[in-house]
């Protein structure tokens, strides 16, 4: 458990965060390169001094007969060297055999020179050379040089040493000139990120107010174009689940008025027959003629409800009810067993044709409730639109399940002998409440529209064909296809 942790997270403080943070560590690897920076630039002018100090001195060393070396410095010259208030100059002369001739007698010596034949180490003798020591428990500064003696052969030594104040206090100078500038920088730029955070968010913050000042009954789409491009995909996922809102109202509303429309007719019908069956004079006869009717309209009634109820559950889709693998043939024999008491009712011969239940390729993820109300309502179609017995024609309706070649999709077939759907009537009767006309069917105009929905929620496509095409009754054909 995080002592610390904050209940929820600001965009604002955590770009905030993520800008200073680097930006504060960086500094102080600034003031360490700035320091290195300054030790570098604070030797060279004194370095070049010391240089100079060493050539000047090597050309007062004089060669005698057998190689001896004499150093002979002027008073002048050693005064020169004297001259420093800030620091102490110290010189060293040494001969060939490294035996003292002027100067501080214990200041160090360099390792001693190589002497190789090679052009370069030749040309590292000629030229000054630059080491940090100490002297006395003081850190110096030293410049010394090799000076040929006996044609080359061997070399005298010369060498300036001087203490480091006047290159410190040229380093702290420039390090005040770079670092104190910085502190000042630094808040301002602290200040001006700031700044450009809260510019840079004042988009978000009128895209909220533009939200919190809507109605609440407007689900239009927001603008983004007003929004920064980062925004934007939000902007658009929100538009995406306003417009889902706005469909899922429409169908809440469009329910609302359907049950209120549907039921108006059987509640009427209710209230009417009660009131025949309760006035006065009214005789036996009369009473169970009135009770007939009441229990008609209270069937009609449930079953209208009931295909409210399936239409808003299919209309819901696939967030209603949990998919699972469904056997469609075990799904199909299930509901024609169902039926069969309705069909003996209207004396419809109704029968199934397809594979037995158990093989895998007849499984289909999907919700087995409204798969089921899906062939249920195909059922109860054709069961209502096939010929009764009283026609002189025999009723059937069969129930097919076909399997496409290896490879292929199921099919769910529903076909009986009635007089057919025609061509111009083929969409419309899959909108709800939609009769066609010339049928004498009782219903509510609402089962073929809950199985086309239905099917679209499991990516199946619903048709109508005619079962016997060209003949007086061709009879209806309905095909569920999944893929």
């Amino acid at each position: 458990m995080k002592i610390f942790q904050r209940s929820q997270r600001s965009l604002f403080g955590e770009i905030l965060d993520w800008m200073l943070t680097p930006l504060l560590l960086l500094w102080p690897i600034s003031l360490a390169l700035t320091w290195l920076v300054a030790q570098n630039l604070a030797n060279k002018p004194f370095d070049r001094a010391l240089v100079y100090n060493v050539q000047a001195l090597a050309q007062f060393i004089q060669v005698g007969p057998k190689a001896r070396v004499r150093f002979v410095l002027p008073q002048p010259a050693s005064e020169l060297l004297r001259a420093d208030d800030s620091d102490d100059v110290y010189y060293q002369v040494r001969d060939a055999a490294g035996q003292y001739l002027s100067g501080e007698r214990d200041l160090p010596a360099p390792p001693p020179p190589d002497l190789g034949d090679s052009a370069d180490a030749a040309r590292a003798l000629d030229e000054p050379q630059l080491r940090d020591t100490e002297f006395h428990g003081l850190p110096v500064r030293v410049a010394y040089l090799w000076v040929p003696v006996d044609e080359g052969r061997q070399h005298a030594l010369v060498q300036v040493a001087e203490t480091r104040e006047k290159r410190s206090v040229l380093a702290t100078e420039i390090i005040k000139g770079v670092m104190l500038p910085q502190f000042a920088i630094l808040p301002l730029a602290v200040l001006l990120v700031w700044l450009a955070l809260v510019r840079g968010i004042k988009p978000l913050s009128q895209l909220e107010q533009r939200i919190r000042a809507r109605r609440p009954d407007d689900l239009s789409r927001l603008d983004d174009s007003a929004v920064p491009q980062e925004v934007s995909p939000l902007v658009d996922s929100v538009n995406d689940l306003l417009t889902r809102l706005k469909e899922s109202v429409a169908t809440q509303k469009r329910f609302l008025a359907d049950a209120a429309h549907q039921l108006k007719t059987p509640l009427a019908g209710l209230r009417m027959q009660s009131e025949l069956a309760l006035r006065e004079g009214a005789s036996e006869g009369e009473l169970k003629q009135s009770l007939l009717q009441i229990g008609h309209a209270s069937v009609r009634a449930t079953h209208t409800v009931n295909q409210l109820l399936a239409l808003a559950r299919a209309e819901a889709g696939n967030a209603a009810l949990a998919q699972q693998p469904v056997d469609l043939a075990a799904l199909v024999i299930e509901v024609v067993r169902e039926a069969v008491p309705a069909a003996l009712e209207r004396r419809v011969d109704l029968g199934y044709d397809g594979p037995e239940p158990g093989a895998p390729h007849l499984l289909r993820t999907g919700n087995p409730v409204l798969l089921k109300e899906m062939v249920r309502n195909l059922v109860d179609n054709a069961l209502h639109y096939a010929p009764g017995g009283s026609e002189g024609a025999t009723a059937e309706v069969t129930v097919r399940l076909r399997v496409a070649p290896p490879g292929g999709g199921l099919s769910i077939e529903v076909e009986d002998n009635g007089p057919g759907v025609a061509e111009s009537d083929r969409e419309l009767v899959f909108q709800p409440f939609y009769r066609a006309l010339g049928t004498n069917v009782d219903g509510t105009g609402l089962g073929l529209p809950i199985v086309r929905e239905i099917a679209e929620q499991h990516g199946a496509t619903v048709t109508v064909l005619d079962t016997r095409p060209g003949q007086a009754r061709p009879g209806a054909h309905f095909v569920v296809r999944f893929q």
